[in-house]
């Protein structure tokens, strides 16, 4: 029988992904928030110092390649926020 995945999985996972132009993981950023687990569905939201940074895509692969490799069975819903706002996009 498999394992459940538990928010604490997921963010162990994610405190290894680290941001491709400073030398500290997501996690340490502050960049990761609200992680929700239920069965194989993950949620996460990648804060952003503004919505349309240029690295925003390469974050987003480097979480979900993070979890994925965990556990290919998960899928991943992702929303993105800025620092500054309360304006939560969805990405994918």
């Amino acid at each position: 029988m498999k394992k459940t995945t538990s928010k604490e999985d997921i963010k162990n996972a994610l405190s290894k992904a680290t941001h491709p132009e400073i030398d500290c993981s997501l996690v340490e950023l502050g960049m990761i928030k609200d992680i929700e687990v239920k069965d194989a569905d993950v949620s996460i939201t990648l804060v952003l110092p503004f919505l349309e940074i240029p690295i925003k895509e390469n974050l987003i692969n480097l979480i979900k390649e993070s979890v994925r490799d965990m556990d290919k069975s998960i899928k991943i819903k992702m929303t993105s926020s800025d620092g500054l706002k309360s304006a939560v996009s969805p990405i994918g």
